[in-house]
């Protein structure tokens, strides 16, 4: 059934759609049989095009959609040969390589893959691959450059037993003499340990010897929330919910055999795998594989404008951050007109970076909104329809979307009222059934299926929806609620700014007062008088002003390139405790660490008899912070 294309202008529109159910859209049981319809449908045309080192001088590696689905098949049989079966998993540690979409699809086909950030620490990647049941450890080889294969040498002996590690192999994409050198210079694999392309090939490509029948219903990934530090949480993915967004982000974007799409973001993170994997994969177009390390690799961003030049680049998505960035890649004498548009994700576009972005580019941005637990995107500007700058825009088809007033005991009041603030609640067939290993997430669901995101905004008149923050991510001062993003954006209109966060810090008489942290443009000067005195005079809520601002080198960043808030947090803590230490002259070093029973704890470290630590403790008793006593006696 080929795919119909219509334009999604308006709230009129995605209702239009709905009115064809889901379940007559003749969509696909799993993700294997969408790959197989797609290599029937599209044969040798390229499915993949990968760059090795993602910049414009590479020569592309292509694999065509009877290849992909032929690899993806024979990866299946080596996982089902080595033990993988329905309801087990292949966990993932790998970059952005034609191999990992293998890895992918091979393992939701033969039981569920368990995607993994390869920047978590050992002991943290050990805690996934046990709370996944893997069976199987798919990582990159020893190879000069990565650091991979050293921090599954560290987690190996706490794998569990039945664990088997196999590598991808860098060296055999080398050319010689290259290969050669590099071979020798690492000597042979690890004992134990199995080689990714060797056993594929041993496999048959046009059957899975399973003879599994896949349901709609069975499980077919992990991806885990939380960010880089802290208890991770894994968000299970039914086949069906991964062929629900393909489809309904093929709706949105109206991907087609035309269509190259970039893929800059990593393929453990929904993204990456959905946006600029699934979807069009689902659609026939090419997918622009643009190195190992996607936007992580500066010279990937140097190389942008030409590789959309070049390729005709036709889609792309990325986060706030690397927009940011891009203001400094010049785009002058490029020609980017296949570039129908740009999506952003992941948390909100500061106004003035979009505005700058396409005024210099004059590629559009349409922002998004979305999260692991709904699978991938949930609304998103319309391309062809009204851009409201700071909404993330109208809902998806067939993305339920609402706003809950809740009291402060959590329950459920009402529905909030056009404009109103409250709970953003998702309910549709991308929503998953709640977190594995969780009993106690009863509070992520209200009554009739509905999701609480934790996160707050408003819909308006028009079905545009406006995310004003976190619940968490609200400064609370003396009980008056600070949107943070309001603070960003004024920090964003001064020259000299590149990337801004605002959080709370603790405050004895108020609980929470606004701070902010900012990185400097390179070259750019600017001092936290200046940048305070900027902010003062364009808030209009003087209670918004922010307390300090804080310079830093580089901002903290999740693996995808969010301003990763939670580690502001706890510095902004570990700060304010720092200064009353040394203000009572104790000689005591302040750590704060997330902690899964109070969400953070202030470590205490050093010598201090019983007088000491009562005065101390006393001091800072005020904060609603709990204390860790570490004596180095």
């Amino acid at each position: 059934m080929p795919h119909i294309q219509t334009p999604i202008r308006s709230l009129a529109d995605v209702e239009a759609l709905e009115r064809v159910p889901l379940a007559q859209r003749d969509l696909p049981p799993n993700t294997y049989e969408l790959l197989r319809r797609s290599a029937e449908r599209y044969g040798d045309a390229t499915a993949i095009c990968f760059l090795p080192q993602g910049v414009v001088a590479d020569v592309p590696w292509k694999v065509s959609y009877r290849q992909l689905f032929a690899r993806v098949t024979q990866a299946a049989n080596a996982f089902h040969r080595l033990g993988v079966r329905p309801g087990k998993a292949v966990s993932f540690l790998l970059p952005n390589l034609p191999q990992t979409h293998y890895t992918l699809w091979g393992g939701e086909a033969a039981g569920i893959v368990n995607a993994i950030n390869p920047l978590l620490e050992p002991e943290h990647i050990a805690q996934l691959v046990r709370a996944a049941d893997s069976q199987l450890l798919v990582t990159l080889a020893p190879f000069p450059g990565s650091d991979l294969w050293n921090k599954v040498e560290a987690l190996r002996a706490s794998l569990p037993a039945q664990c088997r590690v196999v590598v991808v192999d860098p060296v055999k994409q080398l050319v010689e003499p290259q290969r050669s050198a590099v071979a020798a210079q690492r000597g042979p694999l690890p004992e134990g340990v199995l080689d990714f392309d060797a056993l594929l090939d041993d496999c048959p490509d046009d059957r899975l010897e399973s003879g599994r029948v896949i349901a709609p219903e069975d499980i077919a990934s992990y991806f885990h929330t939380g960010g880089t530090t802290g208890a991770p949480k894994l968000a299970p993915h039914s086949h069906a919910n991964e062929v629900a967004m393909a489809e309904i982000m093929g709706l949105f974007t109206q991907f087609s055999p035309t269509d190259v799409v970039l893929c800059g973001l990593p393929l453990f993170h929904v993204n990456g795998v959905i946006v600029t994997g699934l979807a069009p994969l689902m659609r026939g177009a090419r997918v622009l594989l643009a190195g190992p390390l996607g936007y992580r690799h500066r010279p990937l961003l140097h190389d942008i404008w030409a590789l959309v030049e070049r390729y005709r680049v036709s889609f792309m998505s990325a986060v706030p951050t690397i927009y940011a960035a891009l203001l400094d890649i010049p785009s002058e004498g490029r020609d980017l007109s296949s570039l129908r548009f740009a999506l952003c994700g992941a948390a909100s576009l500061p106004v003035e970076v979009l505005r700058q972005f396409e005024l210099r580019t004059g590629v559009q941005i349409v922002e998004g909104y979305g999260l692991t637990e709904g699978t991938c995107g949930t609304s998103c500007n319309p391309p062809e329809g009204e851009r409201r700058a700071g909404s993330v825009g109208l809902r998806l088809p067939y993305c339920e979307t609402r706003i809950v007033v809740r009291d402060s005991t959590g329950a459920h009041v009402r529905d909030a009222v056009t404009d109103e603030i409250g709970q953003v609640c998702l309910r549709g067939p991308t929503v998953f059934r709640g977190y594995l290993h969780m009993e106690a997430c009863a509070d992520h669901w209200i009554e009739g299926g509905w999701f609480n995101t934790g996160d707050l905004g408003r819909i308006d008149a028009q079905g545009y929806l406006w995310l004003t923050g976190r619940s968490k991510d609200v400064i609370i001062r003396g009980g008056h609620n600070i949107d943070p993003q309001a603070i960003e954006e004024i920090l964003y209109r001064h020259p000299a700014v590149a990337m801004a966060a605002a959080v709370g810090k603790p405050d004895v008489r108020v609980g929470e007062l606004p701070v902010a942290y900012v990185q400097l443009k390179p070259g750019a000067q600017a001092d936290e008088a200046e940048l305070i005195e900027h902010a003062a005079n364009q808030l209009s809520e003087r209670a918004a002003v922010p307390k300090n601002i804080w310079l830093l080198e580089a901002m903290p960043l999740t693996a995808v390139g969010k301003i990763y808030k939670p580690c502001l947090r706890m510095d902004a803590v570990r700060r304010v405790l720092q200064h009353d230490v040394d203000a009572m002259g104790i000689p005591l070093h302040i750590d704060v660490l997330p902690d899964e029973r109070h969400g953070q704890k202030a470590r205490l470290i050093g010598t201090l008899d019983q007088g000491g630590r009562a005065a101390l403790a006393e001091k800072l008793g005020g904060y609603a912070v709990h204390l860790e006593w570490v004596d180095t006696h």
